[in-house]
């Protein structure tokens, strides 16, 4: 499989690994994983764990590069409205939003799925929402060494919503900003004007 395809493979041995902890879960939680209803589930969330996880499995960077072409344009490009599912690393519970993504090329530039794909890459692991945020921001700016980049998540934490403080309508928002981005006021202002935000 590629480092950056979109076809998933289940891992087997993993699929059977995850399977039978899950029994035992089910089991600990008081029901009985053997009655029809939850006869496949172990199989099912062990697959589905693998799938919200399947960001392990991809190189970001080698996203980036597998479509980088030499362009003199130094104007912003922006990508916005990224959906964003993820799960927080501190109780495996969902985290649903969306991110926005610019950057300002110095020489080189890169397909824009490829910016939603590095979104998804990150996305797709256990997360805290500012390390992801962080963590695309860097990929961009290493990779394509840009004059700068931007990114914001809003996100919706089910942690809040769920369980907790019980929170339904709360959004979280974070950004991260390299180069002109960090430096420029006014540069940073024309894209949270584009992508339609105001951080105070």
């Amino acid at each position: 499989m590629s480092e950056y395809s979109d076809a998933f493979l289940y891992n087997d041995e993993v699929t059977e690994n995850l399977k039978k902890r899950y029994f035992e879960i089910l089991q600990i939680l008081g029901e009985d994983p053997q009655r029809e209803g939850l006869l496949k589930t172990p199989e099912r969330v062990a697959k589905a764990m693998q799938f919200f996880t399947k960001g392990y499995q991809t190189n970001p960077q080698a996203i980036i590069k597998s479509a980088m072409f030499k362009e003199d344009y130094k104007q912003m490009v922006i990508v916005k409205d990224i959906e964003i599912y993820s799960l927080c690393e501190h109780h495996l519970v969902p985290f649903i939003g969306k991110a926005h993504v610019a950057y300002i090329p110095n020489g080189y530039i890169t397909g824009l799925s490829k910016i939603a794909r590095v979104v998804e890459a990150y996305a797709r692991r256990l997360q805290v929402q500012e390390r992801l945020t962080t963590q695309i921001k860097d990929c961009i700016q290493d990779t394509l060494q840009p004059l700068g980049v931007a990114v914001v998540i809003e996100a919706h934490h089910l942690c809040m919503s769920m369980r907790g403080v019980q929170k339904q309508n709360s959004i979280t928002t974070t950004s991260d900003f390299t180069g002109a981005f960090e430096k420029r006021q006014e540069t940073r202002e024309e894209f949270m004007h584009l992508i339609g935000i105001n951080l105070h």
